[in-house]
């Protein structure tokens, strides 16, 4: 009893001293008593401010400094909803430990404990192993597809069922399934026979590959065509429906596209150079959040597609950009940003209502038609390609590539082109810039582009240029992302000041 009030004590008095360290904070994100006006306002992110407001080199000025700012972490509710899901996970790794740990068999000596968990989670011990109780005398076909998943690569050791108990592939150790593997062997033949027989495994995979590839277009007939969709153990590779998901995608970009010249026709207040600076801007935002791609890439996608059909002025573009993150964050992220935090992040120049009122508003526009394809869509799909023959370092091919797929985001001209055109001539700048003096395209990539090196020069000078250029001293938020060691600082790669014309010849070498 000393020992439990002892204990007792220390924790009262460690959640005190944790209590007495965490800094007090006030409901509404107003001043709290006792904290420093200066310490609180330097939490404070830097908002876009007036993106009109251009001072002398470039630069915004005023609040906004979009170059310079460096912005502080206010995301409070993300840290909270990781470490859930964190200690989550780590609840679900110990129970399925456990399980792990009772399906086995018991070794000889045992203490009292292990022997009262074994009783609750592991199964009753079986019978003698008598061979005609063991073998029924109809195998269901669950009972041996099992046996086959268990020994692929792809598969946990430590999956746990609902009801907490183990899962078919654990109960394939448990003692009533070891001393099969060691007595007649003819029983364990007998079994994968007859589930041959009944489930009608083929392991000719050459067969599968051609029933769902027959009718696939293939737009150049080139020899030496490696295959990227040979891997049938990993799922999220899709590889057997990877070819018709791209050429649904290649469908789909033409319908939900953005006007091409809605700056000339539409808007009357708003010009290109406002609409890099609010795309640079988001890009810290979303850095800073630590966002997924896709959630900047729709952003652009919602902002272009609204900005194609409804007029603005400049006061409220900065809204139109956050609304349109905040609709983009509830499609992709898992713990997206609340509204509140969009308006932080604005030096609550909007309110949430008005947030609320513009995401209704771009909602209602593009009929909740969310789902559309960009850029990066393509791009994982052309880099895997690009990474078969192992010609570049992986990474930097990955990097590079993305890199340049960004940059193109900012400049209004390249909506011209379609965004799988876009991906392909950021592939193909990046292996030029990687090994200038190899041609860059190859007829597998031509295959799974089906882009002939022709039909991507003119987008590839764009994207050269603004590679080469770079995008000016007062968009410097994608050129310092990919200037850091995590991206293997592919933003300050040298690269050739023109691309060799023969490269852009139609007879690729294979």
């Amino acid at each position: 009893m000393s020992s439990n009030h002892a204990a007792a004590a220390s924790r009262r008095s460690s959640s005190s001293s944790a209590a007495a360290k965490r800094p007090a904070v006030a409901e509404g994100g107003k001043a709290v008593a006792g904290v420093p006006a200066a310490v609180q306002q330097a939490k404070k992110r830097v908002a876009l401010g007036n993106i009109t407001n251009v001072a002398a080199g470039g630069r915004v000025a005023g609040p906004g400094k979009v170059g310079n700012a460096k912005l502080n972490s206010v995301n409070s509710a993300a840290p909270v909803k990781k470490g859930s899901l964190a200690s989550a996970r780590s609840v679900s790794t110990n129970r399925a430990s456990a399980v792990k740990s009772a399906s086995t068999k018991p070794a000889p000596a045992i203490s009292r404990h292990e022997s009262t968990a074994q009783k609750e989670i592991a199964p009753p011990p079986p019978p003698p192993p008598k061979v005609p109780s063991i073998v029924p005398t109809v195998v269901p076909a669950t009972a041996i597809v099992p046996c086959r998943s268990f020994a692929s690569p792809m598969h946990s050791g430590d999956s746990v069922s609902v009801d907490e108990t183990m899962s078919t592939c654990d109960s394939m150790k448990s003692p009533d399934f070891e001393y099969i593997d060691n007595g007649d062997s003819s029983v364990l033949a007998s079994l994968q026979r007859r589930a041959n027989e009944n489930l009608r495994i083929s392991d000719d995979r050459d067969v599968e590959e051609t029933k769902w590839k027959k009718e696939a277009p293939a737009p150049m007939e080139i020899d030496h065509i490696c295959d990227v969709d040979s891997n049938y153990e990993d799922p999220q590779l899709c590889a057997t429906l990877a070819s018709d998901i791209y050429m649904h995608l290649r469908e789909a970009e033409t319908k939900k596209c953005p006007s091409t010249d809605f700056m000339e026709t539409i808007q009357k207040d708003v010009n290109p150079s406002m609409r890099a600076i609010l795309i640079d801007w988001l890009v810290e935002v979303a850095e800073e959040y630590r966002l997924v791609p896709d959630t900047l890439y729709l952003t652009v996608n919602y902002i272009d597609r609204y900005l194609s059909g409804n007029e603005i002025n400049r006061q409220r573009l900065q809204l139109l950009g956050v609304a349109c993150m905040l609709v983009a964050a509830k499609y992709e992220e898992i713990c997206a940003p609340q509204v509140e935090e969009f308006c932080y992040i604005t030096d609550n120049t909007y309110f949430r209502d008005e947030v609320l009122e513009m995401e209704a508003s771009v909602l209602n526009y593009l009929k909740f038609e969310m789902t559309a394809p960009t850029a990066k869509c393509f791009l994982r799909r052309f880099v895997r390609v690009a990474q078969v023959c192992n010609e570049d370092p992986a990474l930097h091919l990955e990097f590079l590539a993305n890199y340049v797929a960004e940059l193109s985001l900012l400049e209004y001209s390249l909506l011209s082109y379609p965004p799988s055109l876009v991906a392909a001539s950021a592939i193909f700048l990046a292996k030029f810039v990687l090994q200038p003096t190899k041609h860059p395209w190859n007829s597998t990539l031509a295959h799974y582009t089906q882009y002939k090196p022709s039909e991507l020069g003119d987008c590839v000078k764009a994207l050269h240029r603004l590679f080469s250029v770079g995008p000016g001293s007062n968009l410097p938020a994608i050129r310092e992302k990919y200037s850091q060691h995590k991206y293997k600082f592919v933003a300050k790669k040298h690269c050739p000041s023109s691309v060799p014309t023969e490269f852009f010849g139609d007879a690729a070498p294979c």
